[in-house]
C-alpha cells in the first residue's frame, strides 16, 4: 500500500476507501482532452477496474492537450495507447480496452458492466445515450464538458426525483441541430475539468464530501470566475 500512502493518511479514504477505490469499476467514454487526466488520476488513485472506449487515432493535433499519449503514438489507436499508458503507471489495476464507437447496440452490454460512466466525449449524441443508458441501469454518470477557456461538470445518480442530463438539456433536436463549436481550447481546460470529474468519481466511491448531483459546476478561466448552479 506504499503506493497510496499520502491518500491513506486522509481521513476521508484511509484503508476502507482505498478498498472501495479497488473494487469500483469504472468506464471513460472518450480518452482525449478530458478523457486523459480523468483517466490517470483514476489508475493512479487505484480503481480497480478502469474501461477506455474510444473509436479515434491520436493525431499531431492532440498532444497540445491530451497528456496520455506521446509522438511515437500518432496515427495509434487511443483506447489501446492509453490502455498501455495506464498499465505501466499502475500494474495493480485492471484495464479493459474498447476500441470502438459507444453506439445504440453496444452500450447496454458495456455499461452494463461497471459501477460509474465518466464523460470524455466531445459530442450531444454520445451524452444522451449514456444518459438514456445510466438512467435505465441504475448507474452513475459524471458528466463534464469543456471549449475554450471554459468548463462544466454534474453528476447524475437517477435516484426518485433527481435531475438528468436530459434535464439540462431537454431538447434534443435543437442541441444536435446547432453549428460545430469552435475547436480552439487551450489545454489546461480539459485538463482542470477532467481533473474535477475524476474527483467527483472518488468522492462517490469513498462516501466523502458534497458530490455535484443535482447541481452544475461552472469555470471561465479567464477571469477565473466559478458558478454552482441547482438544477
Amino acid at each position: 500500500m506504499e503506493r497510496y500512502n499520502r491518500q491513506l493518511l486522509l481521513p476521508e479514504i484511509g484503508e476502507e476507501g482505498q478498498a472501495r477505490l479497488k473494487a469500483a469499476r469504472v468506464l471513460i467514454v472518450g480518452v482525449g482532452g478530458l478523457g486523459s487526466p480523468i483517466a490517470l488520476y483514476l489508475a493512479g488513485a487505484g480503481v480497480g477496474t478502469i474501461g477506455l472506449i474510444d473509436d479515434d487515432t491520436v493525431s499531431e493535433s492532440n498532444l497540445q492537450r491530451q497528456v496520455l499519449y506521446s509522438e511515437a503514438e500518432v496515427n495509434l489507436p487511443k483506447a489501446l495507447q492509453a490502455q498501455k499508458r495506464l498499465e505501466a503507471l499502475n500494474s495493480t489495476i485492471r484495464i479493459k480496452a474498447y476500441p470502438t464507437r459507444l453506439t445504440p447496440d453496444n452500450a447496454k452490454a458495456i455499461i452494463s458492466d461497471y459501477d460509474i460512466v465518466v464523460d470524455g466525449c466531445d459530442n450531444f449524441i454520445t451524452r444522451y445515450l449514456i444518459d438514456d443508458t445510466c438512467a435505465s441501469l441504475g448507474k452513475a454518470y459524471v458528466y463534464g464538458a469543456i471549449r475554450a477557456f471554459e468548463g462544466q461538470v454534474s453528476v447524475f445518480l437517477y435516484n426518485k426525483g433527481e435531475k438528468r442530463y436530459r434535464d439540462l438539456y431537454p431538447d434534443e433536436q435543437e442541441m444536435l441541430s446547432m453549428p460545430p463549436l469552435p475547436k480552439g481550447v487551450i489545454g489546461v481546460t480539459p485538463g482542470l475539468v477532467g481533473c474535477v470529474e475524476a474527483h467527483e468519481v472518488i468522492k462517490i466511491i469513498c462516501g466523502y464530501g458534497t458530490i455535484l448531483a443535482g447541481k452544475l459546476w461552472q469555470i471561465d478561466l479567464k477571469t477565473m470566475e466559478t458558478y454552482t448552479i441547482l438544477l
